[in-house]
């Protein structure tokens, strides 16, 4: 069921008004749920694409006749539902990926607006994310996405190379790319986030930069820097399989990752988190909440979600995956009022290796404060205070542990993943013995 019209054309003026508010400013990140609250990001996955790329191994489709009527309805009610079963009464972002949410009609992004508006608060000025692919998305549709209620969008560009662009198998062109992206600036002026690969099969490091030189000549505010990984089952990884594609060079990747940063920092753009670069403010509110580990509902064939069902006595969180397969999670739908075909509590370990690992992602790291929210009892002096391993990653100028909590250095940000095996190693350690240490907790 759906608000009535009158409402929801009042949420979407409000909304339109405050799109151009900024959700953060640049000395930290936005606010996060936190964990057991009534707050949530929601996520709608769209499940179809025009083509699959040679890349790509997500959950998505080639449509053959899709009843968008009949997925709309059902993401519709999936939302309902879980929104009910969570209890969450506030959703602070709406992120439509996907598959290419593109393709879907701007009546379906609104009908879904106006259910998550009618069963709990949306403010006027909450985030609404678009994924949108160059050829699925001319300046009248994004107009009309707009008008159903979205205020930022995230364009597929992935090179700015026409070359590049076939061997990933994506359908649109490099001019396609560019005037897909003044359009989407002209509609939604510094709310346009736009994706580059890295690492790609022979691609080496000065033409890779001269392409983001020139995506920063017409850019937004912010961009996602993406290293190509190779994915069993995908085309690409069978052409490289077979020689017909030269591997992908790691060392290349990092150097490419590590004088892509650079250049993005001297244009003024933070690096918030290891793929992620913005400037005035114009962060990810939606995938802030992943990665502060606040709750987030997925909605749609294949959606992860996190949070914690409303009965559970208030403790668990579970992690959710909904049913994979477009037809059988409708169907599924339409029996239960939801497709989940997975549910996992999660372990209050479980939990804190996730805080550890998703909060180092970002430049602001883990504030005491937010760890206390998860963890009262076992602080981060106590974890990682007298770590040797932590001391000599300080000393390496990689890690810090202050009085604001454990964050990555700019440079540690580069080398996370092996950061995080010795602190997740002590986490697991200091669980098991229980027996908080006699650090300063300053």
């Amino acid at each position: 069921m759906a608000l009535p019209r009158s409402q929801a054309r009042g949420w979407v003026k409000a909304a339109k008004m405050a799109q151009r508010r900024r959700p953060a400013d640049d000395t930290g990140g936005p606010q996060s749920p936190a964990p057991g609250s009534q707050r949530a990001a929601l996520y709608v996955h769209w499940p179809y694409c025009e083509k699959r790329c040679s890349y790509c191994n997500f959950n998505k489709y080639i449509p053959r006749g899709v009843d968008e009527a009949a997925l709309r309805r059902c993401l519709v009610i999936e939302a309902q539902t879980l929104l009910r079963l969570s209890g969450v009464r506030r959703v602070e972002s709406v992120f439509f990926g996907g598959g290419t949410p593109s393709l879907a009609s701007p009546h379906t992004v609104a009908a879904v607006l106006e259910a998550v508006a009618q069963a709990a608060h949306l403010p006027a000025d909450s985030e609404v994310t678009l994924e949108a692919n160059p050829t699925s998305a001319s300046g009248s549709r994004l107009a009309a996405f707009g008008a159903a209620g979205v205020n930022r969008l995230s364009i597929g560009l992935q090179s700015l190379d026409d070359t590049e662009l076939q061997l990933l198998g994506r359908t649109h062109s490099v001019r396609d790319a560019l005037q897909t992206l003044a359009e989407a600036q002209r509609l939604f002026p510094g709310r346009v986030s736009v994706d580059l690969m890295l690492g790609l099969p022979a691609q080496q490091v000065g033409p890779w930069l001269r392409q983001l030189q020139g995506l920063l000549r017409c850019c937004d505010d912010h961009v996602s820097l993406y290293q190509l990984s190779l994915e069993r089952g995908t085309t690409l990884f069978t052409q490289v399989q077979q020689g017909a594609l030269p591997a992908p060079d790691p060392e290349l990747a990092a150097e490419m990752y590590q004088e892509g940063r650079a250049v993005l920092r001297e244009a003024g753009f933070r690096q918030y988190e290891v793929s992620n670069f913005a400037r005035n403010g114009a962060l990810s509110t939606h995938n802030w909440t992943y990665w502060q580990c606040g709750q987030y509902l997925g909605v749609g064939p294949g959606a992860h979600g996190r949070f914690i069902p409303q009965g559970a006595g208030g403790h668990t969180r579970e992690a959710r995956i909904q049913t994979l397969e477009p037809d059988s999670w409708m169907k599924e739908v339409m029996l239960f009022g939801h497709g989940t075909r997975r549910r996992v509590p999660l372990s209050e370990l479980e939990l804190l290796e996730e805080v550890l690992a998703m909060g180092l992602r970002t430049d602001v790291g883990i504030t005491h404060q937010h760890w206390q929210q998860f963890e009262p009892q076992l602080t981060l002096w106590d974890l990682f205070g007298a770590s040797k391993e932590v001391k000599e990653l300080q000393e390496q100028g990689l890690l810090l542990l202050d009085h604001r909590g454990l964050r990555c250095s700019w440079e540690g940000l580069a080398v996370l993943d092996s950061l995080l095996l010795s602190l997740l190693s002590r986490l697991q350690e200091a669980w098991q013995q229980r027996t908080p240490s006699s650090v300063p907790r300053g």
